[in-house]
């Protein structure tokens, strides 16, 4: 199982995924809504947390998906 959380995030012009602590996913979305659904999916599927970043990098949303979030602030 991954270790990770997903996390949506924009970089750069374009809303990504990441596995959090690991890689950034290959996938880029032009609209965030694309990019928070294809992040909540694999979240689910990996039974991890979804953490949903606004355009200037702070936490809106953060679902859990099977597991007790770790207690990390913010």
């Amino acid at each position: 199982m991954t270790e990770g959380d997903i996390e949506t995030f924009h970089e750069d012009g374009v809303w990504r995924n990441r596995i959090e602590g690991h890689q950034v996913l290959d996938d880029r979305f032009e609209r965030k809504s694309d990019a928070v659904e294809a992040g909540r999916d694999l979240a689910q599927v990996l039974r991890v947390e979804h953490i949903v970043r606004a355009l200037h990098g702070r936490i809106v949303e953060r679902t859990s998906y099977g597991h007790v979030p770790r207690d990390i602030p913010g």
